[in-house]
This record gives C-alpha cells, structure tokens and sequence, in this order.
C-alpha cells in the first residue's frame, strides 16, 4: 500500500550505514508516486549531534537520490516550539521535576520497559515546581493514562492492531537536562505538524510507539499508521549502529560501490 506521508529521519551523530539506506528506501517506497517522502533531521543531543556529520548526511543522500518533498526540518532550529508543547503538558498537571542522578534511577529502577530502558522508580514523583537545581520533566504515565482511560493502541500498516504497553515504561522523560525536551516529544510532534500518516521505522522503535501514542492522544494529535521494518545485523548478529563502528556508506563508496548497488543491499531486509 503506498500514497502516504513518510518520512526519513537521521541523527547527525556519525556516518550514514546500510541500515539507513534500508529505512529511507522503506519510508520512500512506501510513499510512492502518490504520497510524501519527507527528511527530517533529528539532532537534538547537542553533545552528539555535529555539523560535519549533518553535512555528510544530506550529501550522501543527494548522492544517492533521496530528495524530500518539502523543506528538510531540523529539530534543532525549533527547541522553543517543543517546550511550548511541554508547558501545555505541565498545565495538565502531567509533568513533574525529576532531581535524580543516572545513578539514583539504576539504584531504585522497577525492572526493564519493553524497549529495554530502566523504569524509574518514582522518587520524584508529585514534584510539579522546577527546583533550583539540575532535573529532567517526567510524564507521570499513571495519571495519563487515567486520563486517557487507558494504554492507547495502534495499527501496524498491513497487520493487526496492536495493543499498547504504555504502563510498562512508567515515568518517561519529556524534558532533558541539556536542551530541555527529548527525543518521545520531538519525533511525535513533528510527525503531527508535518502531516506524516505512515510513520516508518526500524524494528528497534516498536515498543517506543507506545508512548508516541500516549503523547498522541494527550496532544490531540491524530493516530497515524506505522511500519516497523526488519534490521540488518552485522556478523555479531548486532544491528549496525554508528556507534559500533558500521561500515560507512563513505567507506562503501570508496570501495567503488555505486548508488544502485547499495540501495539494492539495502532493500534485502525489506
């Protein structure tokens, strides 16, 4: 099925890989002739985020030819956009101020959310003022999802309709302490303002759309689609990640591989 609103959207934190040129083959298939391939750039994390990787990113995909239809939004040149958004949270009484160190939230955790992170264990919670020290803005999941009457679900594109664990990650962080807002409130409020219908993906983001429905439904925002596609995993069986040191699609090229040759790579985990 295609004639969606897609998008691609990379972090500038490292070299493009093979993994990317599947998820942007899968976002614009499924697109077609008669939808949207948009690219959004998500870079956030100011520590990781650098301006020669951005650079590097847009002239591999030129040199590929992926081309969005319409303006390349940068997360970075809207932070106070987000922050609004986490201020109308807040006066909703569904935010709280979290003083804790890494340290404090592996000491008092309540297991592992269904995406692997730790659940934090709620020390802070009830805490609706910024305090003048360093903290992170925590969605109070409990009462969101009495709210909501619910863990809200969602339709994966050509499948069943999946139920939501939402309850399962507890107190996810909204609001960081380096640039103030996070990345579950970014991605959800960009594929909102930019019309996205299909939300494509790797598998990794699965279980993370339960919160994006979460925020979805609290913001008013519609209920897109989603299309989680397969990995590709290195001999370790490990999917290739920038920070494991995967191939480059520079180092690719260097080799002489063309653009055809790699995106045909990419498209046999499609």
């Amino acid at each position: 099925m295609t004639g969606f609103c897609t998008r691609f959207a990379p972090s500038p934190t490292g070299f493009l890989h093979l993994g990317h040129v599947a998820s942007a083959c899968h976002a614009r298939d499924r697109a077609g002739e008669t939808g949207r391939f948009l690219i959004r750039i998500e870079d956030i994390d100011p520590q990781r985020c650098l301006p020669r990787f951005e650079q590097s990113l847009r002239d591999d995909l030129a040199w590929l030819g992926f081309v969005s239809d319409g303006e390349i939004l940068r997360q970075s040149d809207h932070l106070p956009y987000y922050r609004g958004i986490l201020d109308r949270l807040r006066c909703q009484g569904l935010l709280y101020a979290c003083t804790c160190s890494r340290a404090d939230v592996q000491v008092t955790a309540q297991g592992r959310a269904p995406d692997g992170s730790l659940v934090y264990g709620g020390s802070c919670r009830g805490r609706y003022h910024a305090p003048d020290q360093p903290h992170v803005w925590r969605l109070d999941m409990q009462a969101a999802l009495r709210l909501l009457g619910g863990s809200p679900s969602w339709q994966e594109s050509e499948g069943a309709r999946i139920k939501g664990r939402a309850a399962e990650f507890g107190d996810v962080v909204l609001g960081r302490r380096d640039n103030g807002v996070s990345y579950h409130l970014c991605v959800t409020c960009d594929d909102a303002r930019q019309g996205v219908t299909l939300v494509t993906r790797g598998a990794d983001l699965f279980e993370a759309t339960s919160v994006h429905r979460v925020l979805q439904d609290l913001l008013g925002f519609p209920e897109p689609r989603y299309a989680h596609h397969p990995l590709i995993m290195d001999e370790a069986g490990r999917k290739l990640s920038k920070r494991d040191g995967a191939e480059s699609l520079r180092a690719l090229r260097a080799k002489g591989l063309s653009a055809p040759e790699l995106i045909a790579l990419a498209r046999q985990v499609l």
